[in-house]
């Protein structure tokens, strides 16, 4: 895509999608970002502090649940692309309440399809609808097998549940109409902004403030790791060369177990905290494993590699450094998310404008 596009990020204030709307706002200073997010929980306007004041990027509020609002948000803007990454994502939560998960994932996704395909009106030379999917659609990988694009479809938990659906009719539309739209589905993110729900920071705050380390089962669940800046670059490299109805898979090549993640994360925080060695590990707590939880997710990013020349640039050795080391340094931003403080960043910076 040429300089002067218009792109429409969904859920840019979240962990993966702040750091690609900082990517795009930098790398593409002819481009204008426009950011949408629901700022839900896990939507954190903080997130992009560093980068709020750039002349080429907009950031508007609002629901992809709410046909009629996007129906306006694509006129006012005339977009060029959509990445789509708003989503609820965290298996614990859909596992309470499946149908927001369904709502969400699949009727938003659904609703952005319908609003893109009648603003662009068959005229899309130029134009990219990419939906940002998980490599937990898959299900479960078997033995020593990867994920590859033509893996069938397997997904074990409401959450992945919906991504798949979601992907379908992402596909669909491309299959039906012509629509131009690509999908990559990527491992488990990890690095600075991420909401202490999730494995890694979880573990990382919980170090730092002496609390309960909780592990599922006997922490043999084996992921696939892949520093967040590292992703970005891949969905940076997609959005601008994919063709119509492609698939990518989008992985670090760096299996491990949780429980060796969590012993990492202890060595390295005992050290930089000043603790004795094994300190911190003795906060591990094992507790009861997850309905549905898969035991391994391992993802072939071949085509990706050999089609478009990406691979994995931060082993995980130095991206967990880098992880720790921004959480220290950010106590203020883990604070506020923790206590629901960052909230309040919304009303202060926007209420005015």
């Amino acid at each position: 895509m040429s300089s002067g596009k218009t792109i429409l990020i969904t859920g840019g204030a979240g962990f993966i999608g702040s750091h690609v709307v900082r990517l795009f706002i930098t790398k593409y200073p002819g481009y204008r970002i426009v950011n949408l997010d629901k700022l839900t929980y896990a939507g954190n306007l903080e997130n992009l502090k560093d980068v709020e004041s750039k002349p080429n990027y907009i950031f508007e509020k609002g629901d992809i649940l709410d046909l009629n609002f996007l129906s306006t948000l694509f006129k006012k803007y005339s977009f060029d692309g959509v990445i789509h990454l708003a989503a609820e994502s965290h298996v614990d939560r859909s596992l309470e309440n499946p149908v927001a998960f369904a709502e969400t994932n699949i009727i938003g996704t659904l609703n952005l399809l319908h609003t893109a395909k009648q603003a662009w009106a068959g005229n899309w030379n130029e134009k990219k609808f990419y939906q940002i999917s998980t490599d937990e659609v898959y299900g479960s990988a078997e033995g020593e097998a990867l994920f590859t694009e033509t893996t069938p479809i397997d997904p074990r938990s409401p959450y992945s549940a919906s991504k798949a659906s979601a992907d379908h009719f992402v596909l669909a539309y491309h299959n039906s109409f012509g629509f131009p739209s690509v999908v990559s589905r990527c491992s488990n993110n990890y690095g600075p902004f991420h909401f202490p729900e999730k494995l890694i920071p979880l573990i990382i705050n919980n170090i730092i403030n002496k609390k309960p380390l909780p592990v599922y089962g006997k922490g043999e669940n084996i992921r696939d790791w892949l520093f967040v800046e590292d992703h970005a670059k891949a969905i940076d490299l997609i959005f601008h060369n994919a063709k119509a109805g492609d698939v990518y898979n989008i992985g670090g090549n760096n299996e491990w177990k949780n429980i060796d993640v969590v012993k990492i994360l202890c060595s390295i925080l005992d050290k930089k905290l000043g603790r004795s060695a094994g300190e911190s590990e003795k906060l591990i707590t094992y507790v009861k494993d997850r309905p549905g939880h898969d035991l391994r997710y391992a993802i072939d990013s071949s085509k990706l590699q050999n089609e478009l020349g990406w691979k994995p640039e931060v082993d995980f050795t130095t991206g967990l450094e880098k992880t720790v080391d921004w959480f220290l340094q950010n106590k203020a931003w883990l604070e506020h998310v923790t206590s629901g403080a960052y909230r309040e960043y919304y009303s202060n910076m926007y209420s005015d404008r």
